[in-house]
This record gives structure tokens, sequence and C-alpha cells, in this order.
């Protein structure tokens, strides 16, 4: 039977179903005795409850699966004979006036869009790449050279200096009043190393061990402590005890206590490198995967369904709610978290979901299960123990479909990479390591 489908604005349709009330009354039925063989009621034994009392008891839940059952059926049939992709979950409502014997409902719903992805010749795309330098080596170096430092008390009459670690007593005062957060006794932290704002960091500068003093210190506007930011205050100090930091050198012990099995410098710089160039790789990567995504969505016209924004956003809200109890938030679960927050977000995940699609399906850009293996085996590289990474991707089908579309973005990235009108830029290694 032909189904009418009516436009309603962009993307929204809707159908009108038609069930006839005997079919509907049949299901009930037989619904209806199917439980009466189960259900319990005082004065009469399991399976003996007159039908009449199951039917007072249970007739309206029953009644209200089978037409959710039956409406859902019909609306996936007359869906598929008219060819349509359904964004989202449909809206049903029970029409006032229905033919005879028969009942009547209007299906609203939302259709995935066309999507029509222009000239990616057009399209300018940024791509940086980034060398591994013996400067970066260097400081990685020195980064495990601090990973391993000890610390040794200094003379009574030397004062602190840049890379001590001192022990002081605080106490901060606001217009005279104490403030929470203010005061510690026994708190360490190493001088130089931004642990603390700058202005307490360089008071404590050149003090010696059983010292006090006093000065001022002006908190940024932005300070992460709403109930102190941008006012002064005035903090005693205490100095308990000051270290100095011992560095391990660089040579064979050095090597052989960070796991190298050569045991020496070169073989220390080596893995260094390695692991720079991988994280280099994964970085530059996810960079100008970002600058394609960006290309793609600009080049690309189409709607966007409300009802898979809608859905993006609950999930954006879910997660965040996860974040909150994960960091102890109380009541995180009912916390209030307007949507609006996630909206453009949302917006831009469901968009680039829509386009990357298309992009994939017209172009043959699915991942194959060379590249899945590839993927994984490189993953798996940065770890002790690689054969077992494999095998824990290999064995969950969620973390496969994880690396899926993982490989797919890799995959989109190079083909864009391969139309667009690339500006090639050399990063610096430190500015790619401190991007956000």
């Amino acid at each position: 039977m032909a189904v009418t489908v009516e436009t309603l604005e962009k993307l929204e349709r809707r159908i009108t179903l038609t069930l006839p009330a005997a079919t509907i009354n049949g299901d009930v039925e037989a619904r209806l005795k199917k439980l009466a063989r189960t259900v319990k009621a005082d004065g009469f034994r399991p399976g003996k409850v007159p039908m009449s009392v199951v039917a007072q008891r249970y007739g309206y839940q029953v009644q209200y699966e089978v037409v959710n059952d039956r409406v859902g059926q019909a609306f996936n049939e007359a869906t598929n004979e008219a060819k349509l992709r359904v964004a989202g979950a449909p809206r049903i409502a029970q029409k006032d006036e229905s033919p005879a014997d028969m009942l009547a409902f209007d299906a609203t719903f939302e259709v995935y869009p066309e999507v029509v992805i222009g000239d990616l010749a057009q399209a300018e795309v940024e791509r940086v790449a980034t060398e591994v330098t013996e400067a970066a080596i260097d400081r990685t170096v020195e980064i495990l050279r601090k990973q391993r430092r000890t610390f040794g008390l200094r003379a009574k009459d030397e004062g602190a200096i840049e890379t001590d670690r001192v022990t002081i007593d605080f106490e901060g005062k606001i217009d005279g009043e104490p403030f929470a957060g203010g005061k510690a006794e026994a708190f360490q932290f190493i001088i130089g190393e931004g642990q603390m704002l700058a202005q307490f960091d360089q008071a404590v500068r050149g003090m010696k061990a059983g010292e006090s003093k006093t000065f001022p210190l002006s908190f940024p506007a932005d300070y992460h402590g709403q109930d102190v930011a941008g006012k002064e205050a005035d903090f005693l100090v205490t100095v308990s005890k000051i270290e100095a930091q011992n560095l391990p050198d660089i040579d064979e012990a050095l090597a052989k206590s960070l796991g190298i099995k050569e045991g020496t410098v070169e073989g220390l710089r080596d893995d260094v490198k390695k692991n720079l160039e991988r994280e280099v790789k994964f970085r530059v990567l996810a960079r100008n995967k970002a600058a394609v995504m960006d290309a793609l969505s600009n080049a690309a016209t189409l709607d966007l369904p409300n009802a898979l924004v809608a859905g993006e956003t609950d999930r954006l809200i879910e997660n965040a709610r996860a974040d909150l109890k994960q960091r102890g938030v109380k009541d995180a679960a009912t916390a209030p978290i307007p949507a609006e927050i996630f909206k453009p977000q949302a917006e831009r995940r469901v968009r680039l979901g829509l386009v990357v699609a298309e992009l994939v399906r017209a172009n043959n850009l699915r991942a194959q299960p060379e590249q899945l293996q590839a993927h994984i085996e490189e993953l798996s590289q940065s770890y002790e123990k690689p054969s077992e990474v494999m095998r824990w991707y290999l064995g969950d089908r969620q973390r496969m479909a994880e690396v899926e579309a993982v490989v797919i973005e890799n995959n989109v990235t190079e083909f864009v990479l391969k139309s667009a009108k690339v500006i090639d830029k050399v990063l610096p290694f430190d500015e790619l390591m401190t991007a956000a």
C-alpha cells in the first residue's frame, strides 16, 4: 500500500498510520491470557485468577504495550516502503478521529539530510610538520633526571634558591581576616617550578631555615578560588626546612635505571627520540585532522536534524555529569546543566558526523582490516608488553569500533589533504607540545 508522506518543514515529515482495532484487541486478549497463567492475586491459586481480575489490574498496561509495538512495527514498515532514512525517534500522537473500526496515529519525525560537499580543490588547509630536535631530546632527558632527583638539607645559613624544596608554614589574611585555604603547616614546594603564584614563589627566595616574613600578595582576577580572586592578601610565612636538589648524572647508571636495555647514554637518547617522534606524530596528525575537519565542514551544505542535535546534547550533558561525579562533586547526577552550553558543540559534532559519513560513502574510505591491524600495532608500541595490548584491543568490539572510527578519520584526512589547497607550515617542537 502506498504511503503518503507529508513534508512539514525542512527535514520534518509526517505520516498517518492506521491499525485495525480488532488486531489490537486480539493482541491485548492474547497477552492477558498468557499473563493470567502466572499472575498472583490474594484468594486465588496461581493460574486460576479470573480474566476479569487480570484485565482490571493489567489491562491498561498491556493495551499501552500492544499499541506501542504495533505502531512501531507499522512505522518501520511505512518508512521502509517510502525509502526514508529516519533521524531520531518519531513523535507519535493518536488522532481524535479515525475510520470505523480503526485506530489512527500521526507519526512526526525527521529524515537525514542531503549532504552536498563542495569542491574540495577550493578549500585551504594548513598542514603542520614538526621535527624532534636535539634540544627537545636534551630537555626530555632533563625531565627524566628531575623525576629521579633527591634532596639534601642546606646549611642553616644558606638562603633558599631556585630548584630548592622548601617546607613552610603560612597563613594569609584579607583585610585582617583569615580565609578558606589560606593556611597550611609543613607545606612543601619547589622554588621556580610554578607550583605557587609568582609573588609567593619570589617572596620565599633568599629566606633561611627558621626565618619568618610577611609580604603582600595580589590574587589574579581569574584565580580559581572565586572568593579571593582579584583581592590582596597579607601572608605570614615561616621556613622550617630548605633542601637542595641533587640531580643524577647523565650516565650508564641513569640509563639502566630507566630500563634502557643497552644501558648506555646513546641508547637512552635513542629511546627518548623514538618516544618523542611517536608523540609528535600523533599530535601532528590530530592537529592536521582538526584543520581538515574545519575545511570539510565549511565546504558542506546541509540541514541539521534537531533530533540528532538533541541526542548529542544529552550525551554531552551525561558525560559532564560523569566527570563531575568522578571529581567528587556532590549531587552530580541532579546538578543543573543548561543544554544551551553544549548545543554549539553538539551541532558541530552532528554536522561533522554527517559530512564525514557522506565523504566515506561516496569515496569508499572505510577502514580496511590491514589498516586496523597496523593502527593497533602502532598504539601498542608505546607499552611495555605490546602483544598484550593488541589482544586487549582485538578482544573487545567496543574498543575495535573506536579504533575503526580513528582509522576512518585518518582516511578522510588523507583524502582531503590530497584534494585541497595545502599550506605547509613547520611548527616548532615546543609550540606543538604546549598547544591545547
